[in-house]
This record gives structure tokens, sequence and C-alpha cells, in this order.
């Protein structure tokens, strides 16, 4: 972490809780989409537990950075996503299959996707943006690691 990612803006933090809501969110996302996976899909099931536990990283890395500057950090994810989760263990339940929970994944990697690239034009110059740089990087090469398996599938 940067030396000057102690003395952040208001803006900043506002953004930080942002992302730290969505990583947890993406984390349980993966999670349960890892729960939802048919049974012969255990290479998908151990790449989405991998992804849920790198989100949660990303979430702590933030955590710790809004905690240095005196804020108390986002513990939660959203409403939003805890519904997007429903649909999505509904969808597996009704027979949408690998295909369905990989759709979902990569819309719920959309999201988190364009919500770092908000953030780090709005942020350009912050202390924090090699930080979020990192991420949006792991996040890009998930979500196109998701829609690759998801367009294989679709195609076979």
């Amino acid at each position: 972490m940067d030396a000057g990612a102690n003395n952040l803006s208001e803006k900043t933090i506002d953004w930080l809780q942002d992302l730290i809501e969505i990583n947890l969110d993406s984390s349980k996302g993966f999670a349960e989409a890892a729960d939802n996976l048919e049974k012969d899909d255990r290479g998908i099931e151990a790449m989405f537990r991998n992804l849920s536990r790198e989100r949660a990283a990303q979430a702590q890395e933030l955590q710790a950075m809004v905690a240095a500057n005196r804020e108390k950090p986002t513990k939660s994810g959203s409403v939003a996503a805890a519904a997007h989760r429903t649909w999505m263990d509904l969808r597996a339940a009704l027979g949408g299959g690998s295909e369905a929970v990989l759709s979902e994944a990569e819309r719920g990697e959309d999201h988190i996707k364009a919500k770092y690239e908000d953030a780090l034009k709005d942020l350009a110059g912050c202390s924090c943006t090699q930080v979020l740089e990192r991420h949006y990087a792991a996040v890009k090469a998930s979500h196109d690691k998701v829609r690759d398996l998801r367009d294989a599938r679709v195609r076979a």
C-alpha cells in the first residue's frame, strides 16, 4: 500500500467502500455459483472457489486502506447482489445447468469490471490507483475466462 494511502479524500473513501461491497458480492456470488454447478464441472467449481477467495482478499485489502484512514470499512455486500444470487440459484434449480451459472457469473463480472473502470477514471492520480489497477487486471482476466468458458459451452 502506498504511503499516501492513509490520507485519502472522502470521495476516494466512498469509492473504496463501493469497491469493497462489490468485491464481497462477487466473492459470495462465486462461492454460490460453485455450489450450483453440476457434479461433473469440478474444474469450473475449483476456479469459482479460487475467484471467491481472490475477491475476498481484494475486499480485505481495500478494507485495510479504509481503516488506515480512520474510517469504518464496509463489511457486507449489497441487497441487489443477494437478489442476483437468488436468481442464479433459481435458474440452476430450474435446470439451467452450467451454462446458466456461467452466464450469470459473467453478468456479475461485467458489473464489477465496469465499477473498477469508473473508479479508475474518477480517481486518476490517487495514491490508491496502483492497487485498483492490480485488482482491475485480476477482474478483467477472470471476466474473460468466465466468458470464454461460457462461450465454449454454448458452442459445444
